[in-house]
């Protein structure tokens, strides 16, 4: 996934069946601002017939009620929100730390990530922690972020046997992206280290921790591997 551009977003919409259309921009991460944009733009605002979002990382799926519009009309009106829509610059976001301890019993793969990628374990966790990455989408599990993009030198594939389950706050990498597993979850991400933050509170509001348009940056616990 490319870095952050000023090339405006090149946008086209999908049928998805009778009731839902799909939006696709590229490039990823700057489209990724828009969908975030719109998709607070859509919660604020009542739009005759649409009866539900569903954000990804550069793409909005849009559920409406075909009874009460058709899909081209549902594409103007998102057309003339993009239109007129100035996503907030990525400085403008909140920025969280997330506590990482990592390596050990909390970080079963780092040694594995650490081969897969040519590096020292020390070097990963550093690679892990430079940079202030964006939260591009929330899902998968409620309060699941997907947190990116990696640098080059930490884009792994997923592993070849998912676990049957991860432990809550389980920090992981795969597909050059990094994700904190909510809850206990399967998964076939590669584990480095684990988070005491709590990701999802359905007594807070809202529940979930990070959103998108955050920016998280990663500091390692004294009480794990440091860089």
């Amino acid at each position: 996934m490319e870095r952050d551009s000023t090339t405006p977003p090149a946008w086209r919409f999908r049928p998805m069946g009778e009731a839902a259309v799909l939006l696709e921009g590229q490039p990823a991460l700057l489209a990724n601002r828009y969908v975030v944009a719109l998709t607070a733009a859509l919660e604020e605002r009542v739009i005759p017939g649409i009866e539900a979002l569903v954000p990804g990382v550069s793409s909005l799926l849009v559920r409406f009620d075909p009874l009460t519009v058709d899909a081209s009309e549902v594409e103007v009106a998102l057309g003339k929100l993009l239109d007129h829509m100035e996503p907030p610059a990525p400085a403008q976001a909140r920025v969280v730390t997330i506590p990482v301890r990592y390596g050990g019993a909390c970080g079963p793969d780092l040694e594995a990530v650490a081969e897969l990628t040519g590096l020292s374990v020390r070097e990963v966790v550093a690679e892990h922690c430079r940079a202030v990455y964006h939260v591009l989408t929330v899902g998968f599990a409620p309060g699941f972020p997907y947190i990116g993009p990696l640098g080059t030198a930490l884009t792994i594939p997923r592993r070849q046997t998912p676990r049957a389950a991860v432990a809550p706050g389980s920090v992981a990498l795969a597909a050059g992206l990094t994700g904190i597993y909510p809850a206990q979850l399967p998964g076939g991400w590669h584990l480095i280290g684990r988070t005491p933050v709590r990701l999802f509170n359905p007594a807070n509001t809202p529940p979930a921790f990070l959103m998108p348009g955050d920016r998280v940056r990663f500091e390692p616990l004294a009480d794990g591997i440091t860089p």
